[in-house]
């Protein structure tokens, strides 16, 4: 009983030394971690940061059995851990900055409305392909892209397959730009997209899947990227490209991505009182 009582009084203890700057405290450095944690399950970088915890616990090894030469090597390593992070994870970091400043002011659409779009696109990318014709749709998220592409010609139509035919139809001025989708409607056409800086991607990538990539890794679009060459249809978002077999199988990875970006975005927007 002694026990407990004396353990009832150190949490009382506790509780009458936190101010309310402490709350406010501990909220922003749980909503940071939130986002991070986010941010690595869509980049995938869970990889490289395996490899730096298994770094971690060979250099608490090299402590523990002397090997001076190696625990020198590691601790140089360690020292600038800092800068070895940011530039691993400069797209993420960039990423995670766009955020901050994101959109507030981005367009909902309903369940049905958002189903009618993806499902134009889905029909669009079949009789395209058909057609041995390439594309590139984008659809804007939170993040507005007026910064990172040069904007075409703008059009506010409706998004229907029969708009996308025309417009990438090889006839049109405007096929071999891309598409952007805001607010439920085609925005523009025409649009140039900045090209992906990794000099590790596949050299049989086209300009298409290179550029959709590079907006991918500065922002939360969604990008659609049809290969008259290839015949294929890859999705490229958060710096990842996706290659899917069938338009079955695009209508749900387009409805999946754009769901659950409104639900981060919902949990968000709650946590932050917005």
């Amino acid at each position: 009983m002694t026990l407990l009582s004396d353990w009832q009084e150190s949490l009382l203890f506790i509780f009458e030394q936190l101010r309310w700057q402490d709350f406010v405290d501990v909220f922003f450095v749980w909503l940071i971690i939130y986002q991070l944690l986010i941010l690595i399950k869509k980049t995938g970088t869970i990889q490289i940061l395996s490899g730096l915890g298994f770094l971690a616990f060979v250099y608490l090894v090299s402590i523990w059995l002397d090997l001076f030469t190696f625990n020198w090597l590691l601790d140089k390593f360690f020292s600038h851990l800092f800068l070895i992070i940011v530039v691993l994870f400069q797209g993420e970091i960039r990423r995670a900055l766009a955020h901050i400043g994101a959109n507030p002011f981005f367009t909902e659409i309903s369940p049905a409305h958002e189903l009618e779009i993806v499902e134009n696109v889905v029909r669009a990318c079949h009789l395209l392909l058909e057609k041995r014709s390439g594309a590139l749709i984008v659809f804007e998220r939170e993040i507005l892209l007026d910064y990172h592409i040069e904007m075409g010609t703008k059009m506010g139509s409706e998004v229907s397959a029969e708009v996308l035919l025309s417009l990438f139809h090889l006839a049109s001025p405007l096929h071999d730009g891309a598409v952007l989708i805001r607010g439920g409607k085609i925005y523009s056409a025409g649009n140039l997209l900045p090209l992906s800086k990794n000099a590790f991607l596949d050299k049989n990538l086209g300009t298409r899947h290179r550029a959709a990539l590079g907006l991918s890794e500065e922002t939360d679009a969604l990008i659609v990227v049809l290969s008259e060459e290839r015949q294929a249809i890859t999705v490229a978002y958060s710096g990842n490209l996706i290659t899917v077999t069938d338009g079955l199988e695009l209508k749900n990875l387009l409805l999946k991505e754009l769901k659950s970006h409104h639900h981060a975005k919902k949990v968000f927007q709650k946590a932050a009182g917005r």
